[in-house]
């Protein structure tokens, strides 16, 4: 069964899928949403790759090195075994300053023997629609698209430049290095040099690691998540992407193919309130400036999404050159859902201001830059609460009161109280305080559902939804108030299927879901564990650990039966909700401030 067995490699500028036997299969630089360079997740004939190729004598394992995004991809056979160290650079220079170059490392080291193998070196560029030709120079190889001479990178490496463009076979005797770079380097590039890179980069994600919050139980999982949701963080902007992929079916022949190369407000905002909770302030500083530069003057308006440099326009296109991943068409870039009204993405933004105004307000201009934008954000649901939208599941061709959406609507309000209680404004305060309760009673009368005993989708049907599983944990109801527990065991009877949940079930734009969205399950566990069914949770949790891929990582999807991992990965709302849900049943560890830099 393909399990989407990649490991994911990345710099907070881009990221390379790399497959359990070495194949960079997904690559796109200089950014995450540049056009691929490597595109064979997407089209396993002609969408290129990068790969060794070695005999079927030859053992494949792999991992990561522990507490780094550094991944290990092994090769032993009796003749030899060697190993390749694959990463792509990021390290501290100044203070505040690193260094990210859009760049892939493959280190190669011999353990054993002489092994042999032949590397396959077959870049397409542009989404595959543009062949490479390839230059032999004195240090490297320039491989340039047929279509566009300017649209180049540079192959460095140790090995001879013939038996890598001509897939020749090498046996390998010492150490030796492919370097993949978008710019030309201007230092000489040596073993040493790779070596210093490597260390530089190993010491780097150790520290950052090390920052994190450690726990007696599911540590090891919860630092991977971590490590992820990092490097799925856009240096440049502060921004944070959904998932490294496009177009990763979430149903194999199905249509559901999104591009997720997006900073979404919702999943970005969880995404930096986990990394908050986990000890990691600057990242949450850095998305305040994203948020902050996005707004140019007050009279802008939130999106749900934008591009990771700030951009707006987000247009939808169809790649029908490529078959998609098994075959699933069509292959998307761009996101049609950047102009949808989703009236609930502002809640989670407002909740993470609030820990910002908690925790780390910074300097006096960034604060009251920052109350503007709270301001901005509140003239904006007081207004659009009222109205129906797309929701959290982004119905592109449906609009209604969705229950949920009402909920971080007034999310947004309560948290904008106190936001105005922390900075004395008692007539902000008092007003907003009046708005937030007329959200609540409008969702408590509206929302509950009195003939059959719970809250439901939308004011308008008796549907259930994964999302209101979620009203407990930000403060909208408490998790003995009989309505929540009667809504949970609800929504578990009805949407919880082979240990497993819908979001909902019932037809949307493109009929009925037929895989399980990932975060949906650990709601699920965190709602039954807040109402005491505490060992029920657990034995769900533990289970959802099982249909992790090979190194512990998940996809958007999960298929109910053969519990594949489907859609774009790695996802961060899968790991987010992971770190979140094992703090549930673990204690952390606790260390003296002054033992631990």
């Amino acid at each position: 069964m393909d399990n989407l067995n990649y490991g994911v490699i990345g710099n907070c500028k881009s990221a390379a899928l790399i497959s359990e036997k070495g194949s960079i299969d997904w690559l796109c630089i200089p950014s995450f949403d540049s056009p691929s360079v490597f595109s064979k997740i997407l089209d396993e004939k002609s969408g290129g790759s990068f790969a060794f190729l070695v005999s079927d004598d030859y053992i494949c394992s792999q991992r990561y090195l522990k507490g780094t995004n550094i991944l290990c991809t092994q090769f032993i056979s009796e003749e030899g075994g060697f190993e390749i160290l694959d990463f792509m650079p990021r390290y501290r220079t100044l203070k505040m300053d690193y260094f990210f170059p859009s760049e892939v490392y493959r280190y190669i080291r011999p353990l054993k023997g002489k092994p042999r193998f032949r590397i396959k070196y077959e870049p397409v560029m542009n989404y595959a629609k543009e062949t490479a030709t390839h230059r032999k120079f004195q240090d490297y190889i320039k491989t340039s698209s047929c279509e566009n001479f300017k649209d180049n990178m540079y192959l460095y490496s140790s090995l001879d430049f013939d038996a890598i463009l001509n897939s020749e076979e090498i046996v390998l005797e010492k150490e030796e290095f492919l370097l993949l770079s978008y710019g030309q380097k201007l230092i000489s590039i040596d073993i040493d040099r790779v070596y210093l890179e490597y260390q530089r980069t190993k010491v780097y994600w150790l520290n950052w690691n090390n920052r994190s919050r450690k726990f007696v139980k599911y540590n090891d999982i919860i630092s991977r998540s971590l490590l992820i949701l990092k490097l799925m963080s856009y240096q440049d902007s502060g921004a944070v992407i959904a998932a490294i992929t496009t177009s990763i079916p979430e149903t194999i022949g199905e249509v559901r193919n999104w591009d997720y190369r997006f900073c979404w407000i919702r999943d970005a905002s969880m995404s930096i309130e986990t990394l908050l909770r986990m000890g990691h302030l600057f990242a949450a500083r850095r998305f305040m400036g994203f948020i902050k530069r996005i707004l140019k003057s007050k009279s802008d308006s939130f999106q749900i999404m934008y591009a990771i440099d700030g951009s707006r326009i987000l247009r939808e296109e169809i790649l029908d050159h490529l078959p998609g991943y098994e075959n699933s068409q069509p292959v998307r870039i761009g996101n049609a859902a950047y102009n949808q009204r989703q009236n609930d993405s502002l809640g989670y933004l407002m909740d993470v201001i609030y820990n910002y105004y908690k925790y780390f307000p910074g300097t006096l201009d960034e604060i009251e830059e920052m109350w503007e934008v709270v301001k901005n954000i509140v003239k904006t649901v007081s207004v659009e609460w009222r109205n129906p939208d797309q929701s959290i599941w982004e119905f592109r061709n449906t609009e209604k009161h969705f229950v949920f959406s009402k909920v971080m609507c007034w999310v947004a309000l309560n948290r904008a109280v106190s936001i105005a209680a922390f900075l004395g404004k008692s007539d902000y305060e008092s007003e907003w305080q009046d708005q937030s309760e007329e959200i609540k009673n409008d969702v408590l009368i509206n929302g509950w559902n009195e003939e059959i005993q719970s809250f439901t989708q939308a004011y308008d049907n008796c549907d259930m939804d994964s999302s209101l599983l979620l009203m407990e944990q930000y403060g909208f109801i408490e998790a003995d108030d009989e309505r929540f527990v009667k809504t949970v065991k609800r929504i578990k009877e009805e949407l919880f299927h082979n240990d497993l949940m819908y979001r909902y079930k019932t037809n949307d734009d493109f009929g009925l879901p037929s895989s399980s969205f990932t975060i949906c399950t650990f709601w699920l566990i965190r709602a039954l564990f807040v109402i005491g069914q505490k060992e029920e949770a657990l034995e769900i949790f533990e289970k959802l650990l099982t249909y992790s891929n090979h190194l512990g990582l998940f996809s958007e999807d999960l298929d109910f039966d053969s519990k594949r991992q489907l859609g774009n990965f790695p996802q961060a709302y899968s790991h987010l909700a992971l770190i979140n849900t094992a703090m549930l049943f673990s204690e952390e560890k606790r260390f003296s401030r002054f033992v631990r830099p």
